[in-house]
């Protein structure tokens, strides 16, 4: 096994830890922000409810910012204020609801655990962290651990990109932060720190110090009330590392916790040279043709034509308009060519690529996709039959279109 890192780099001070949990609570409970899953989880009274309204938020949070996630939070406990409601829910409606919040495949699990709950589970949430992870599909090491933690007492700490941040720079924590060693050091970290008389609170108080003050960029550092615990803040006050017994066995190499000799410290950077990670993929780039079709409806209204997209993979279950991969180098008059073979598929009548009315480009960034839509539009007299044998289709006007399980990216288009 490999040696331990110094314990400069870990909590092993009682007093230290003790003094740090009291100052960040302290912290807390005077400047923490009003969220409605907060608020949800203080005064329900039902273990299996209050549960629920943390799981949701917390699906919510991953890769989504507060702000975003707010309106969609309070629409979905609105609607679905229990397990039950969210288990007798069709997918259409919870993608519906989702639309817009990105990392649709999470709504969709959301849904299949909460039937798996009632249907198998008596209607009982899981209570401890091991348990959540273990039979909640879609339910993750940090998300079990922050259900445990705020709604049911466990004492079990947490881990997510704000923990790390705020990990890395109190111990001065070098080593690629993504790497699954550095991951499992500072789960020990966190479960060494992690309050035993309010385990929720400390974990909240942890996030949200990285979510406001412990900031990736221009961090505040003279409001941080944990500061005199902080090493990367001593070593920008003094600029060298901290004097401490076993400061020699760090920085050679051999310590895995420490930046890489090839990564000094940056004096210009402070407290931002921690965490570090490895440099990221770009995106792959991805052409799409993406055709509005529009006929008139029965009542003069114009009406657009959406189809569904697979049940697995990207977007799965959304709609959008008929739309096909493109090669990258792919000409203009090739590409009007192709969509009109696929759109004359899906109308069953001849579709002229000279038709086609050339609108502009789209761009929509995910994650890993650099995503372009090259957008057309063509207009249709007369009845169409779609074929039922291709996926599902229907006609739409304007506001149906908006109030469908529709992708940013078709409202972008």
């Amino acid at each position: 096994a490999p040696a331990p890192p110094p314990a400069r780099h870990l909590f092993s001070d009682p007093a230290e830890v003790e003094a740090l949990r009291g100052n960040l609570l302290a912290w807390y409970d005077r400047c923490k922000r009003d969220l409605p899953w907060r608020a949800l989880a203080a005064t329900e009274l039902d273990a299996d409810r209050r549960g629920y309204a943390v799981w949701v938020s917390e699906i919510m949070l991953q890769q989504t910012q507060v702000a975003t996630v707010i309106d969609y939070y309070n629409r979905w406990m609105q609607k679905w204020p229990t397990l039950q409601a969210l288990a007798q829910a069709s997918l259409e409606e919870v993608n519906e609801l989702w639309a817009g919040l990105g990392y649709y495949s999470r709504g969709k699990r959301l849904q299949e655990a909460a039937r798996k709950v009632v249907s198998e589970l008596a209607g009982r949430m899981p209570r401890t962290a091991e348990d959540l992870q273990r039979l909640l599909p879609g339910v993750g090491r940090y998300t079990a651990g922050a259900i445990a933690s705020i709604s049911y007492g466990q004492a079990t700490g947490v881990v997510d990109g704000n923990v790390i941040r705020v990990l890395c720079r109190l111990r001065c924590i070098g080593a690629n932060s993504s790497s699954p060693a550095v991951i499992d050091w500072l789960w020990d970290m966190a479960n060494v720190l992690v309050d035993r008389s309010r385990p929720g609170d400390f974990n909240q108080a942890l996030m949200e110090l990285g979510a406001t003050v412990c900031v990736p960029k221009a961090p505040l550092c003279g409001e941080c009330p944990v500061k005199q615990h902080c090493q990367a803040w001593r070593r920008k006050l003094f600029g060298k590392s901290p004097p401490v017994p076993d400061i020699e066995d760090c920085g050679v190499g051999d310590c895995p916790l420490c930046p890489p000799a090839t990564e000094p410290w940056d004096s210009s950077l402070g407290v931002t040279n921690f965490p570090r990670k490895a440099a990221k993929k770009p995106p792959r780039a991805m052409r799409m043709a993406t055709c509005v079709l529009e006929r008139r409806g029965c009542h003069g209204a114009p009406e657009y034509l959406i189809v569904q997209r697979p049940s697995s993979g990207l977007l799965a279950g959304l709609w959008e308009f008929p739309s096909l991969p493109l090669a990258q180098d792919l000409q203009e008059g090739k590409e009007r060519e192709e969509l009109a073979d696929h759109l004359q598929a899906w109308t069953g009548h001849p579709v002229a690529a000279k038709g086609l009315r050339f609108i502009g480009e789209v761009i929509h960034i995910f994650s890993h996709i650099h995503q372009t839509h090259v957008v057309y539009s063509l207009h249709l007299d007369g009845d169409v039959t779609l074929d039922p044998a291709l996926s599902p289709s229907r006609w739409v006007t304007e506001d149906e279109f908006h109030a469908s399980a529709v992708s940013t990216a078709m409202k972008k288009v």
